[in-house]
């Protein structure tokens, strides 16, 4: 039968339009809002996405989703490890907490190390404090104590215990932005240690800031240091990460071991709200399954979820990916009572984190200090499969859903890495 010339090129646009479109959809909605919280008005509306049993039953069948997304190179440390000052005496201690998640943990323990440094003083091994009052864990708990205090030797001084003599009442509390300068240290944090002798930390976030630095200074040589040399799991945690990795592997044997780490807490989207000023800051659990099934994504895809227990809302999402797995369904049965079911959710944070970070895909349904750490963390270890969802007009390739961070390379490990 003979074809009709004008049906193939009516073909052909219509096929250029849709890739158009793929192409027009911009992921910067995500990375604006880390720098500025107001945000500006993205470019679709993902409102009107609706979901039914109609919908799942008639999508295509994806063969082999997507998985080799723009894999970046090995990436290695660019700076430079500044010079000892192990002969130079102490001028004092400096306290501070981790507090909020691991995501806020690499922040503070860098802004803590550059003030360290910039002083000359000997820092304390810092604590862990939960949301809950009273809930403190030790650093070892969590953390390699070791690793920390020898990659900071020659660095600055590390204190494992704070001295008896240094106690809470003759300790001045001081505020530091995050990404602290040196100017800062110098106009508002030096003057008041000369004065007391002994500090206490407390960092804030004015705005989600992991943008590129364009020079290497000594100041962001530190930082680098601090961010992504400094800081390892304890055996125990690192083992308990391991093996959930190795099973969702086991569980990937359709896509050869691969599989999707998707930050996606409900507590988090009903507190949160996912409009900030016109733009899109989150995404529910059928927007970000109908996401993955429009780039490419196909029904065995195995994903991993940091909501710790199933939540009915989820069933969307599971619709679509039946593999979709929390911790409660996959973590070691004999690690569950001290890693899942305690009274503090901080070893479930350092696990999404640390599985976020080495799965093979990550997409952050939700904007924010998790996303922006995570993936530079991904950056550093070459792990650059980094996809912000959108809303997909039609179907679209998933390269073109590369974070921000990556395809513009205005992420801080790129000043570190290179």
């Amino acid at each position: 039968m003979a074809v009709d010339p004008r049906q193939v090129l009516a073909g052909f646009l219509t096929v250029t339009m849709f890739v158009m479109l793929g192409n027009m959809v911009k992921r910067d909605h995500f990375d604006s809002l880390e720098a500025n919280h107001s945000g500006a008005p993205s470019d679709y509306d993902f409102d009107n996405v609706k979901t039914t049993q109609h919908n799942i039953e008639t999508l295509p069948s994806m063969s082999n989703g997507p998985w080799k997304v723009n894999a970046g190179p090995d990436l290695k440390p660019c700076w430079t490890k500044p010079a000892s000052e192990e002969a130079k005496k102490s001028e004092g201690f400096i306290t501070f907490s981790l507090t909020n998640g691991p995501e806020y943990h690499v922040s503070q323990i860098a802004d803590a190390i550059v003030v360290a440094r910039y002083l000359g003083a000997t820092l304390v091994l810092p604590d862990i404090r939960g949301s809950k009052p009273g809930d403190k864990r030790n650093f070892g708990d969590i953390y390699d104590v070791d690793k920390f205090v020898k990659s900071l030797y020659g660095v600055v001084r590390v204190a494992k215990y704070q001295p008896p003599d240094v106690s809470a009442r003759n300790l001045a509390v001081v505020r530091v932005p995050n990404r602290v300068s040196e100017n800062h240290i110098a106009e508002r944090i030096d003057p008041i240690f000369r004065t007391k002798g002994n500090i206490r930390l407390a960092t804030y976030f004015p705005s989600v800031n992991m943008k590129k630095t364009e020079e290497i200074s000594n100041l962001n040589s530190l930082a680098c240091l601090a961010m992504f040399g400094t800081i390892e799991l304890q055996p125990e945690v690192h083992e308990v990460v391991d093996s959930i990795i190795e099973r969702l592997r086991t569980l990937s044997r359709k896509s050869d071991g691969q599989f999707i780490a998707v930050d996606l807490r409900v507590e988090m989207l009903d507190k949160k709200g996912c409009q900030r000023s016109g733009a899109k800051s989150c995404y529910s659990p059928e927007e970000i399954a109908l996401f993955l099934r429009k780039i490419g994504f196909d029904k065995d895809t195995t994903i991993y979820l940091t909501q710790s227990r199933w939540d009915s809302s989820l069933d969307a999402l599971k619709d679509f990916f039946p593999r979709t797995y929390t911790k409660e369904g996959i973590m070691p049965v004999d690690k569950k009572e001290k890693y899942l079911n305690s009274e503090t959710t901080e070893f479930e944070k350092v696990i999404d984190y640390y599985i976020c970070s080495q799965s093979d895909i990550f997409v952050p349904a939700i904007s924010g200090l998790f996303y922006a750490n995570v993936a530079g963390k991904r950056i550093a270890s070459g792990r650059t499969q980094i996809l912000v969802p959108a809303n997909v007009p039609g179907s679209a390739s998933a390269p073109d859903f590369i974070s921000p961070y990556v395809s513009k390379k205005n992420h801080l490990a790129y000043s570190c890495f290179c």
